[in-house]
């Protein structure tokens, strides 16, 4: 089936969001939007599905003009799309998430979940996925959940579908993963709508690229495009796509981590005997794929973990058993893996959210009653300085872009005395600009003489920023390797291989 939008513009209020744009998708085609967040890729494909209305402008398939009054009439015409946040009810099973919507009975009020769990396992087995019909969607890995988002748009009969920033929470083997199956779509005779800021996948994946910048449509691109040349058209500047750095210079002191064990609330253990030290003046950048144990790594350092054995030093001060706040205080910069989640108050404003852990600091309040001209003053430097594109301070931070407001949490961070940073998956979802913003900071916080570690699952920015690589698998440290370790061999450890060799 033939998509073309035509013409589409989508205003909110007085921002255009979409100005006036043109897209053919054929049949048989990986067409990829490419752009910096906030550019108006996904406001354009909220259009096409029938979750916002267009201000001007027409949607055809097959020639045909077509009008939805939501997801509901773009799905039955033959719409599917992958949502970056996923469009899942967390408690329910594989097929009934599969079925919802559309659900099969056999008899009045009897829903048919066998014909449910059939249909899940024969697009399951076209696919080669590993997935159990049964298995409650909030018990499995994200990797799986998108796999399900995928099969609920192909249970409808997709026939074109649309891939909404869909490697944003996966790691690099089920992004390789995800792209075998778009070619296999592909070549199948779906037109496929491919959302990214991602240069390599765009370039590895993509039959042609469209570039939005600010709500229009900037230029036309082939995949054999440099990295560079893409880079500059998204951005309209030119971009430094590798951070510049020296060798580190270490200090004394420093976080030290010693038979660190994390135990759920049942008593699991998800991080099992980690050791590892971090110096001043240098980045340790954990990897591994999600799900290993990083996430509670992370929150066994800022105070998060419920039940931790071991020792967490940080100069020589133990860490462990000590309140959030009080590990905050001890000069912890902390950036979470998700910034909707624990990162920002999104009905808060800019100015509140850069103050968030700093509320009761003389400097912003009196008697328990903030500072306004100093709060307003601080926020105002802090826009400037991090390039947060926000309309002013007063901005609620829930109407940003993605990059937007995690610059908003780097800038709260880094905006204090810090003698460690931890920082988790600090550039998941963001654009290229905002990337090369956010490593330029990370290396400057680094070469300050302060310890950072990063978890990422995303092994460019762990080359790009580590002086070494701790590998973790199945909660355990297996590895401790330079930071220029090649590629093949990090992803050969994130799959259990100690020892793993990569020959030239």
């Amino acid at each position: 089936m033939k998509l073309e939008l035509r013409g589409i513009t989508k205003r909110f209020g007085s921002l255009v969001a979409n100005d006036h744009i043109d897209l053919v998708v054929e049949p048989g085609q990986i067409h990829a939007l490419l752009g910096e967040n906030g550019a108006g890729k996904s406001t354009l494909m909220n259009v096409l599905y029938g979750l916002y209305q267009a201000d001007e402008g027409d949607i055809l398939l097959d020639d045909a003009v077509q009008h939805f009054r939501g997801p509901g009439d773009a799905m039955a015409a033959g719409i599917g799309m992958v949502h970056q946040h996923f469009m899942l009810v967390p408690v329910f099973t594989v097929a009934e998430n599969v079925m919802l919507g559309h659900e099969q009975t056999r008899g009045p009020g009897v829903l048919d979940l066998a014909a449910a769990r059939a249909h899940v396992r024969a697009v399951a087995e076209r696919f080669g996925f590993e997935i159990d019909p049964d298995a409650v969607v909030g018990d499995l890995p994200v990797g799986v959940q998108q796999r399900v988002e995928i099969i609920k748009a192909l249970s409808r009969d997709a026939q074109v579908l649309v891939f909404d920033e869909p490697t944003a929470v996966l790691t690099p083997q089920e992004t390789d993963e995800l792209m075998g199956i778009m070619r296999q779509l592909r070549d199948e005779g779906t037109a496929i709508v491919f959302i990214t800021h991602k240069l390599r996948e765009v370039r590895e994946v993509a039959d042609t690229i469209t570039i939005v910048r600010l709500g229009k449509i900037v230029g036309e691109a082939s995949p054999t495009a440099t990295n560079a040349e893409l880079a500059t058209l998204m951005v309209g500047r030119a971009v430094e796509l590798t951070v510049q750095k020296d060798a580190p210079k270490l200090g004394d002191g420093g976080l030290e981590v010693r038979s660190l064990r994390v135990l759920t609330p049942t008593g699991a253990i998800v991080v099992d005997g980690v050791d590892f030290t971090v110096r001043p003046g240098e980045v340790l950048a954990i990897a591994g794929v999600q799900g290993n144990g990083q996430t509670e790594l992370v929150e066994a350092l800022v105070g998060l973990a419920a039940r931790v054995e071991g020792s967490i030093s940080l100069d020589g001060a133990e860490l462990v058993g000590r309140s959030v706040r009080a590990i905050l205080d001890a000069g912890v910069g902390f950036v979470p893996e998700d910034r909707t989640e624990d990162g920002l108050v999104a009905n808060f404003t800019v100015a509140e959210n850069l103050v968030l852990d700093r509320s009761d600091d003389p400097a912003f309040s009196s008697a328990g009653t903030l500072k306004r001209t100093a709060l307003e003053e601080f926020a105002h430097a802090r826009i400037a300085e991090y390039d947060i594109r926000a309309q002013g301070p007063q901005t609620l931070a829930g109407t940003l872009s993605g990059g937007n407001q995690q610059k908003v949490v780097i800038a709260r961070e880094m905006s204090r005395e810090l003698r460690l940073l931890v920082a988790a998956q600090p550039t998941r979802g963001v654009d290229v600009g905002s990337i090369e913003f956010i490593h330029k900071r990370i290396i400057e916080t680094r070469d300050s003489g302060v310890p950072v570690v990063v978890v990422s699952t995303e092994l460019d920015e762990v080359a790009a920023l580590a002086d070494r690589i701790a590998v973790m698998y199945r909660g355990a440290i297996i590895g401790v390797v330079p930071g220029d370790t090649p590629r093949e061999k990090l992803g050969l450890m994130m799959a259990g291989v100690a020892d793993a060799e990569v020959t030239a």
